[in-house]
């Protein structure tokens, strides 16, 4: 083990001399077992369990189960379930140096955010993939905790009391500085707790002064990350669950919804995928360092939040979203008639998928445009601020 590790066993991924003994213990978990049977239904157990740990053979690091087994799965479902996955990092160094990142992003999806990440890195030629903060909200299952631990995953604890919540700020601070520096990882962590519904990406102070508890900020290189989808297959959930707290403010998801909302970002279509790299926060930072404590936490996110939104890939339905949204056409240049057709027949059959008692058709029309406008104003925004206006003639994405 790397020396000085031990400090963070609570919420740290498994080192590689801990990956056999963890993998034995995954494959007789019984309720991992029931998953699998459910993918070969037709094979008994011990044919299923055998050829798992003959593929397990030569894995010796969670970067080697994650090239074994992890990438042939991200790669079929970027094959299945996009229309392609495109990494655009020109405003970092070359992939062969041997800087490490951390990549802080807007959160679109529970479990592909950083799958997706992983692949692209992968295949752009860096030496290795990312550690990810995922929530211990949904480690609903033993077998899930010890899955995302061999792959390379570190525990953010939630639902704790405020003196609670510094001791773990303090210790996952510590790690990802630790992670960076000593063990050489890359760190992904969503810019917020918890995903966007409406995506009105900002970046939460909250999180940028966890990160600085463990150490200079610098040291962790940290690059603002835009993910844009074209299609996200959760909006129906979270335009159902908008309405579900509209009308019960007491409502909170069960461990049911959050598989739910998992399998459906997984499984559901996503149609063009963009990973964004803004310019490293090292590069301005020293910008800023003589404002107070506070005003400085302010001015990063803010900083942070125009590198995200400047990094958007926006797609027909952006435009079209916006329109429909102010019940205009001012962005038609944008589009076609045909891209328009396109969008409110996946906007109906999406919407059709909802299925709660009072059903607000009209609200849950307006979040769901909201979600695919939101990234088109903040874009605006920015391009307003820097004296640009929006490209004329039509593109299909930008």
């Amino acid at each position: 083990m790397v020396e000085g590790i031990e400090q963070f066993n609570d919420i740290r991924p498994y080192e590689p001399e801990e990956m056999k003994q963890a993998f034995n213990d995954l494959l007789n978990d019984r309720q991992f077992n029931l998953i699998m049977k459910g993918f070969a239904p037709w094979l008994p157990k011990f044919v299923r369990n055998g050829l798992l740990r003959l593929a397990f053979v030569g894995v010796k690091s969670p970067l080697d189960f994650q090239l074994r087994f992890m990438k042939p799965v991200v790669k079929y479902i970027v094959w299945k379930h996009t229309d392609g996955c495109n990494f655009d990092d020109t405003s970092l160094h070359s992939a062969a140096s041997e800087c490490r990142y951390t990549f802080v992003s807007n959160h679109r999806d529970i479990v592909l955010d950083s799958a997706f990440l992983d692949l692209m890195l992968y295949k752009n030629g860096y030496p290795t993939t990312v550690e990810i903060g995922i929530g211990d909200n949904l480690l609903i299952y033993p077998w899930i905790k010890r899955l995302v631990r061999m792959n390379k995953a570190f525990t953010v604890r939630r639902g704790l009391t405020p003196h609670e919540m510094i001791q773990s700020s303090m210790l996952m601070s510590r790690y990802i500085h630790f992670a960076v520096t000593q063990k050489k990882e890359n760190i992904w962590i969503a810019q917020r707790e918890g995903r966007a519904k409406d995506s009105d990406d900002r970046t939460q102070e909250s999180v940028l002064k966890m990160m600085a508890m463990g150490g200079d900020l610098k040291e962790l290189n940290i690059v603002p990350l835009t993910i844009s989808y074209e299609f996200d297959p959760c909006d129906y959930l979270k335009a159902q669950e908008f309405q579900q707290k509209r009308d019960n403010p007491a409502f909170k998801k069960s461990k049911q919804d959050d598989l739910d909302n998992m399998k459906t970002g997984i499984f559901g279509y996503k149609g063009r995928v963009t990973y964004h790299c803004g310019t490293p926060v090292n590069q301005w930072v020293d910008e800023l360092k003589h404002l107070p404590r506070n005003e400085f936490f302010a001015a990063v996110a803010q900083r942070m939040d125009r590198e995200i939104h400047a990094g958007y890939t926006l797609y027909p339905c952006n435009y079209i979203a916006l329109d429909l949204l102010n019940n205009n056409a001012d962005h038609a240049s944008q589009y076609t008639h045909s891209d328009r057709q396109r969008f409110e027949t996946y906007l109906s059959g999406q919407l059709a998928k909802i299925n709660i008692p009072n059903k607000d058709e009209a609200f849950l029309r307006q979040k769901m445009l909201s979600m695919y406008a939101n990234p088109a104003i903040n874009k605006g925004k920015v391009r307003s601020a820097e004296g640009r206006l929006l490209p004329e003639g039509r593109k299909n994405s930008e």
